[in-house]
């Protein structure tokens, strides 16, 4: 069986198609599937060493963004994404895969195209509250279609649509204190603050904890994924900021957290800051921990300020728009929450309610039951 897995090359994109395609082994395992080849289409993969590592074989093919506005930027976008179409039906000939699984994005656009042409069953995951336009257009046409929260089945017709949740890698889940400790140098009884600006960190979100340190680790310990780009800046930054401070050993900075440090870090922490993509929201809810949500302003369709709210009305985060983003306001959101014993155990119950642990098992299970029986 050939699966063919795509979808724009973020991190919330990525992510979710890692745990989909661990989920295939599995599944196929238990359906005594001999043969299960996966690959990848994209314009260019988001993290190319870990498709290897998990025997994902790369296709490259390229696309344009749709424009959301006119701007010279976008000038060279049609003849892009008319060659990424042809490319895409010409690989996808010669592939033919049982099953298209996509996340949607722009460089899902061409190959989603093709496999219309083609007429391969597609089966769309969509992780906002509100779709993204490539989602939107295919679920019209898509043999199968996955939500992530409920209020997006609004947009789809009923009869093909599953509320799944936002497929997570299960290999952020768990670990113990005694590796968190001895990982991060943590101290004992302080609170850890886990900041997440996503995969390529969040500027806005770095300088607000940067103001805030001082006053921050005289009662919590921080750590925080800044993004690879970033990373010397905000050390060069915070050692200046803290040279005096007998607390700044509390600060404990990474461009990129791996699996294995994410995990232990989730493990420890009593609140996690972060974006509202809804990669960053499920895993805090499979995390079962408070959140503090900053949805980006410029997202497409205001998706992460939808998603946000979605949660929050769910009862498992607080919600800070970027126009109100200020070292003070967030960290009187941070003692609010963890001073309140009642409030932490209902955003942890609520946590728990929203997360859907087994997302990327039941889609895979359709993806193998689609693939067998087309």
């Amino acid at each position: 069986m050939i699966i063919l897995l795509t979808g724009s090359g973020t991190g919330g994109h990525f992510y979710p198609l890692i745990a989909v395609a661990r989920a295939l082994r599995a599944v196929a395992e238990k359906e005594h599937i001999i043969k299960l080849e996966l690959f990848f289409a994209d314009d260019v993969p988001f993290d190319p060493q870990l498709l290897i590592e998990e025997n994902i074989r790369f296709i490259k093919i390229p696309s344009g963004k749709l424009p959301r506005y006119a701007s010279i930027r976008y000038l060279t976008s049609p003849l892009k994404i008319i060659a990424g179409i042809a490319i895409a039906f010409w690989k996808l000939y010669i592939l033919l895969p049982d099953v298209v699984f996509s996340k949607g994005g722009y460089a899902a656009f061409p190959v989603l195209v093709a496999a219309r042409i083609l007429r391969i069953p597609v089966i769309i995951h969509e992780s906002d509250a509100v779709p993204g336009k490539v989602n939107a257009w295919s679920a019209r046409w898509a043999t199968r279609v996955a939500i992530s929260f409920p209020q997006s089945a609004e947009y789809f017709k009923a009869s093909n649509v599953a509320l799944t949740g936002n497929p997570i890698r299960h290999q952020i889940i768990g670990g113990t204190a005694e590796e968190a400790f001895e990982t991060f140098a943590l101290e004992e009884n302080v609170p850890v603050i886990l900041v997440l600006g996503g995969s390529q960190g969040a500027e806005r979100i770095n300088e607000v904890i940067l103001d805030m340190l001082p006053e921050t680790i005289v009662r919590y310990q921080i750590i925080h994924q800044i993004g690879s780009r970033n990373i010397d800046e905000v050390q060069a930054r915070s050692t200046v900021i803290l040279r005096q401070s007998p607390f700044k050993h509390r600060y404990h900075t990474y461009g990129f957290l791996p699996e294995v440090d994410l995990r232990n870090a989730s493990h420890i922490a009593s609140i996690v800051i972060t974006r509202a993509g809804a990669g960053s929201i499920f895993e805090a809810a499979a995390w079962r921990l408070p959140a503090i949500l900053i949805p980006l302003p410029r997202a497409a369709q205001d998706h992460q300020r939808e998603n946000a709210y979605a949660y929050a009305r769910f009862g498992g985060c607080e919600v800070i728009e970027e126009t109100n983003l200020t070292p003070h306001i967030v960290l009187s959101a941070v003692d609010k929450i963890l001073g309140d014993p009642q409030k932490i155990t209902t955003m942890k119950r609520a946590a728990q309610e929203f997360a859907r642990l087994d997302a990327a098992e039941r889609i895979a299970e359709e993806i193998i039951k689609i693939g067998i029986h087309d």
